[in-house]
């Protein structure tokens, strides 16, 4: 069986210790816009109007720690960019929050930026290349995904003034 192409990931919910922690990463420094809430247990935040991209709930985890490394679970959530200037915006907003980046690797397909959110759940901004210049094998099928470093630096600067 093979999946119908016109499927894809809609949103996601993540378990966090402090809402209000949580939406002042996610929307303050993000820049997510509040879709809903439900008091102190649960909010819905999106870009572009859209009913949400981003569930937090403290359902089963107010006051909670992070999971140990070397436990299963979410690796991190990956939230894409629509080209690389507004990618690199969103890379200095984090780092003028003061934000410590976890990595940042060139993929060949895409550039990425990779950070954790206040409840130390993996986060990846990213941006895909155009599909006409990603690297493909000696056979044409398929990608050629790579893992090089990323210049942050010149990722901001080509992206020109704030």
């Amino acid at each position: 069986m093979t999946i119908d192409p016109r499927v894809d990931i809609g949103h996601v919910h993540l378990k966090v210790a402090d809402l209000e922690r949580a939406l002042g990463f996610y929307c303050g420094v993000l820049g997510f816009e509040l879709q809903q809430r439900l008091g102190d247990s649960a909010a819905f935040v999106a870009a572009g109007g859209y009913h949400h991209h981003i569930g937090l709930n403290t359902w089963e985890s107010r006051g909670g720690s992070p999971p140990p490394r070397g436990t299963t679970g979410l690796y991190h959530v990956a939230i894409r960019y629509p080209d690389r200037a507004t990618l690199a915006d969103a890379v200095r907003q984090v780092m003028g929050a003061g934000i410590p980046l976890d990595g940042a690797s060139d993929h060949g397909v895409s550039e990425a930026i990779y950070l954790r959110d206040p409840d130390g759940n993996g986060i990846e901004l990213y941006r895909d290349r155009p599909r006409a210049d990603w690297p493909r094998p000696g056979d044409g099928d398929g990608v050629a995904m790579v893992t090089a470093p990323l210049d942050v630096r010149a990722l901001i600067a080509d992206a020109g003034p704030r």
